[in-house]
């Protein structure tokens, strides 16, 4: 086989040929770019030298549930498999660059009818590969610290992955397929049961903490608005109070004052309102008033934020519309109907979502409030209480009873939840559509 190249692209087929064989292979033989062959060249040395550790690594991972004396952890083994699975994905990718490399220098060989030198080579390559090696350290870190933790966490729902105080004898971590979401999605009564009165309840509060937050903010922001008081800015600084402490120390703060024994009681108590101390956050017999008195706590963190961001939406309306609608006979109620609300709504939409996917997830809200509680029948079994809301279920599954495969799965349902809204909400706005900040 010769190496003499034609400049009619008969010759393509060789140079493909023997960029695929090996890694700038075409480059060192067709088109004498020596430098840039051997760069290449190394990287596929470098790999078939990792190959056999590479190889272990994804065979450990396969084999979750292989245990002999001096081998790491199962979720260790798991992690080390994504990781040689992401460094053959990086692999393949500079092959790909390597072929396509080699085959645009040999189209521009056949318009110039001469082969670059490795001086123009590499200027080539230091100019259109630029981007790709700018990126290349924030897309590692993107793939080590992003990708692999999210496929490690789906993955973890395919295994019988559990860190009970009592586990089975001779349990070992291993893959089961499906059946993890076939129990908590069919499969088994009470997980079935606790998942569809959680999944509800998380719903109901997304949606109710938000629109009560959102319509507090609004009612403040009107009544401080139409007010027109010289002490506006004074009270506008009082209802920020709430917002600027930290919310979870305001809710510790809640959680304190409706104790059984705590000062709400006491003082009830003292002006004759009630006889006995009552569980404002635990009565099982009252459910529905606990799940209340978490979405009022919440509006007292959430409604603030709301009114200084509708208080700002409505100082940007001209002053000239609401003159034309007096002028046309409307009242302010209309004005309000017809002409504020639409605008702030529309202005503040895409925040609205994002405020009701950060209560879907608001852990600190219902954890350091109520802890989940108060409990059900099954929560000895399945960890659920009756205020507990995925994400804080969650934690209770794999902090408090180590069952991380099963929360492995409520997590997935999640992201798959989540994540269209977050998207839906980033390719509306302004910086994406117009490819500018």
């Amino acid at each position: 086989m010769g190496t003499s190249l034609k400049t009619d692209g008969s010759s393509k087929k060789q140079v493909l040929l023997a960029s695929c064989i090996f890694m700038g292979l075409g480059h060192i033989i067709y088109l004498k770019q020596y430098l840039k062959g051997i760069l290449f060249a190394v990287v596929e040395v470098f790999m078939l030298f990792m190959s056999p550790k590479l190889l272990n690594m994804l065979k450990d991972m396969i084999e979750l549930s292989r245990w002999y004396k001096g081998i790491t952890p199962a979720y260790t083994r798991m992690i080390d498999g994504l990781l040689a699975i992401a460094i053959i994905a990086f692999f393949v990718v500079l092959y790909i660059v390597s072929v396509r490399s080699a085959l645009s220098s040999y189209q521009d060989f056949c318009l110039d009818g001469r082969v670059k030198t490795n001086k123009e080579s590499m200027q080539g390559v230091g100019g259109a590969a630029f981007p790709f090696f700018g990126l290349a350290p924030a897309l590692v870190l993107i793939v080590v610290f992003v990708i692999v933790p999210l496929v490690f966490s789906i993955l973890t729902g395919f295994t019988n992955w559990t860190e009970n105080v009592n586990p089975t004898p001779g349990t070992r971590v291993g893959w089961v397929g499906l059946d993890n979401y076939f129990e908590m999605f069919g499969g088994d009564a009470t997980w079935f049961g606790a998942f569809g009165r959680v999944a509800i309840w998380t719903v109901l509060w997304g949606v109710l903490s938000t629109f009560t937050c959102y319509m507090g903010g609004m009612v403040l922001a009107v009544l401080l608005y139409e007010a027109k008081l010289k002490i506006t800015p004074v009270l506008r600084a009082i209802l920020i109070l709430p917002y600027a402490v930290p919310s979870i120390l305001t809710v510790q703060i809640w959680s304190k004052l409706l104790y059984i024994y705590g000062p709400v009681n006491k003082l009830l108590r003292a002006l004759g309102i009630i006889d006995q101390d009552v569980s404002w956050m635990t009565d099982p017999e009252h459910v529905t008033r606990v799940k209340v008195i978490c979405i009022l706590i919440n509006m007292w963190v959430g409604v603030p934020y709301f009114m200084l961001l509708i208080t700002g939406q409505m100082t940007a309306i001209s002053q000239d519309v609401y003159e034309a609608a007096m002028i046309d006979g409307a009242n302010k109620l209309q004005v309000f109907t017809s002409i504020t609300l639409p605008l702030v709504i529309y202005q503040t939409a895409p925040l609205i979502i994002l405020s009701f996917t950060h209560n879907i997830n608001n852990f600190g809200a219902i954890y350091f409030l109520t802890g989940g509680s108060p409990g059900v029948a099954d929560s000895t079994t399945t960890q659920a209480g009756s205020t507990d809301i995925l994400v804080t279920w969650i934690y209770k599954l794999t902090v408090g009873n180590g069952e991380y495969g099963m929360a492995a799965v409520l997590a997935m349902l999640v992201f798959l939840v989540m994540a269209p809204f977050a998207i839906w909400n980033f390719r509306n706005t302004k910086s994406y559509k117009e490819g500018e900040l």
